[in-house]
């Protein structure tokens, strides 16, 4: 019968400590063949331009990378490679170990842990799993939620200001400010006729891909867009 093999995880570090990394390096090659390092640098702008050949599983990450913040080199990686990052910091600041992982980040463990820790550490990430204090997660849940609705409603606000002309979102803001008008009512306040109001409506409907004026005005306020506040301001 064949033996099982397991791969090798590939282990890159960006540290801007050469005394961390030659430490670093020690621990995780006396695992051979479990996982070995392929690379070690002290700064991005030095791992960067080997990363593609040097193909690794998992990053180990800095955060204070001296003239670098690893948090501004996490959505820089993450382009360029399929690795999954871990971040490794002696710093305490919870809420920047959050914005790590919101970040795309996989994980966070703290310099000071014990060996087995780190190497744990790796091993889960390279897993798929997520490596940090567990009593954060919840938070982290509700900020990438609040990230994801804020995404949505940029997008949203994107989309009306690219296929909208000056005079729908006139009118859309007339709409909003007066919900309870007639069609009547609203075309006399933007000085043009009752049918020329339909016209630019069936317009807008197509664009944004609604059918009525209750589905417009819902629209409008759903994804928070002050659009009577904001597009006025462009007259």
């Amino acid at each position: 019968m064949g033996t099982a093999t397991t791969m090798t995880i590939r282990v890159l570090l960006i540290d801007d400590h050469s005394s961390v990394l030659w430490g670093l390096e020690k621990l995780i090659d006396s695992q051979k063949p479990k996982m070995k390092t392929v690379g070690k640098f002290t700064s991005f702008e030095m791992a960067s331009t080997e990363i593609g050949k040097l193909s690794p599983d998992v990053i180990l990450l800095d955060l204070d990378l001296g003239a670098e913040n690893g948090l501004d080199v996490i959505p820089q990686l993450t382009p360029i490679t399929p690795a999954k990052i871990l971040i490794l910091t002696g710093s305490r600041d919870k809420d920047a170990h959050d914005k790590c992982i919101i970040s795309g980040a996989k994980g966070v463990v703290q310099k000071e842990n014990p060996a087995e820790t780190i190497l744990s550490a790796i091993e889960r990430v390279h897993e798929g799993q997520i490596w940090m204090d567990q009593s954060r997660i919840g938070n982290i849940i509700m900020q990438l939620c609040q990230k994801k609705t804020e995404e949505k409603q940029f997008d949203e606000r994107s989309k009306i200001n690219d296929l909208l002309t000056n005079r729908e979102r006139n009118i859309i803001v007339e709409l909003t400010k007066r919900s309870g008008s007639t069609g009547c009512e609203i075309a006399k306040k933007l000085f043009i006729s009752e049918s020329t109001l339909r016209n630019h409506l069936s317009s807008i409907y197509a664009k944004l891909g609604l059918s009525n004026k209750l589905e417009l005005w819902e629209y409008a306020h759903k994804h928070g867009l002050n659009i009577a506040e904001d597009f006025s301001k462009e007259q």
